[in-house]
């Protein structure tokens, strides 16, 4: 695995509910790595921001957790102050993952408004009164339904559009092809597919290569080289790779396939952000 020089922009750290590392082991990792930038973007979920007593009536899952507003605060003032720590020994960035901001516009802007921010992923993890991807029971008779409802909502988001790149586009896949090896038609997804796209470029916004589906039974990143082709022949420019590491034995792995996809697709160059602005690094 030769990633020096690239860039990792999807990671979490303990303060996200599934990280494990705490952010000073995975700085370490990052700088053995010697990657250019690492960018941390723990969990924000809009659609959980505060307590569960905020959300009377709502079904939610055993393993769904609340108050996301202090996850948040805790990984802006962690990160901010690991920043000083490691300054001019990596290229730490201050990011966040925000899941499902179109179920709660509200929360979704007072997250995005954080001028300690660098960078902010728009992720879906989850459609409206559903579990997470990660727990829902898959039959080959729902699936088509359910990616219908998760694309729709997917450009939804973009259209609100407060965010830097759209997160891991085929996610639900790791579960529905990898986890229960259930085959899908993407055709029938193609034309919102591109209209997610036109919106993105239209708007100024990347995607992001996830690597993380190539050390996961998927096998293939979020999104694999067709997408990723097909948002640079509509004239995208800006793309992000990221591990979404939850741990530090995990940053870095599967960018060198990252960059190469994004090579395959027509791409000089990735980037990262800082101060949500990208900056460019030649692949």
């Amino acid at each position: 695995m030769e990633i020096k020089g690239l860039c990792d922009s999807h990671t979490h750290t303990a303060n996200s509910p599934d990280g494990f590392d705490e952010i000073d082991v995975m700085c370490k990792r990052a700088a053995e790595l010697s990657l250019t930038a690492y960018t941390v973007t723990d969990h924000c979920e809009a659609n959980r921001y505060y307590g569960i007593e905020h959300y009377p009536g709502m079904k939610f899952n055993d393993e769904d957790t609340f108050h996301f507003d202090r996850d948040f605060e805790r990984s802006m003032q962690t990160n901010t102050e690991a920043k000083e720590r490691w300054a001019g020994k990596l290229k730490l960035l201050c990011g966040i993952e925000l899941g499902q901001a179109t179920h709660d516009f509200e929360a979704a802007e007072k997250i995005v408004s954080d001028s300690r921010l660098d960078f902010i992923i728009g992720s879906m993890h989850q459609l409206p009164k559903n579990d997470d991807f990660a727990f829902l029971q898959y039959t080959a008779e729902d699936v088509p339904a359910m990616l219908d409802s998760y694309y729709d909502e997917v450009l939804k988001l973009c259209r609100w559009g407060k965010f830097d790149v759209l997160g891991h586009l085929t996610y639900p896949l790791r579960y529905i092809c990898g986890e229960h090896g259930i085959e899908v038609d993407m055709s029938r997804y193609a034309e919102t597919i591109r209209e997610i796209f036109r919106v993105l470029i239209e708007n100024g916004k990347g995607i992001e290569i996830n690597t993380s589906g190539v050390r996961q039974k998927y096998g293939l990143p979020f999104p694999h080289l067709p997408y990723v082709k097909l948002y640079r022949e509509m004239g995208g420019e800006i793309i992000t790779l990221g591990s979404d590491a939850h741990k530090a034995v995990d940053l870095g792995k599967g960018l060198d396939v990252g960059a190469e996809i994004a090579r395959q697709a027509g791409f000089s160059h990735i980037c990262y952000f800082k101060e949500r602005k990208p900056n460019y690094i030649k692949i």
